[in-house]
């Protein structure tokens, strides 16, 4: 488990990639939105999600690092329809409060891209 698993909006992209490659195996899967983008890589520049480009764009883990947060972008996205975009929101502003590591651990037995938190002091 590392920061590099947790996608620029709070995704845990870990438990999504190995779905993907666990039901697909012989088909292109998704790289996570942080993988692969030094040089000779993923082309920034052609990436799709607004979240992703000002993140990376901006040297931070995920927008929980960010000094502008909440912003625009991510408060478009959380308002999309689905219950995971209100989740990603949360885990976001748990690894504020928390950090990463306390997030991981919490993250680990999870079979999505979004879980409980249990917030235990």
């Amino acid at each position: 488990m590392t920061v590099k698993e947790i996608g620029c909006c709070g995704a845990y992209c870990r438990t999504c990639i190995a779905w993907q490659r666990a039901n697909y195996p012989n088909e292109r899967t998704c790289l996570g939105c942080k993988l692969g983008y030094g040089p000779g890589g993923r082309d920034l520049s052609k990436a799709k999600c607004a979240i992703k480009v000002c993140c990376l764009r901006r040297g931070l883990e995920t927008c929980a690092d960010c000094p502008d947060f909440p912003c625009n972008i991510l408060k478009e996205f959380w308002g999309k329809k689905g219950w995971k975009y209100k989740q990603y929101r949360k885990q976001l502003e748990f690894i504020r409060e928390k950090g990463y590591e306390e997030f991981l651990k919490r993250a680990d037995g999870w079979k999505r891209a979004h879980g409980k938190l249990n917030y235990v002091e």
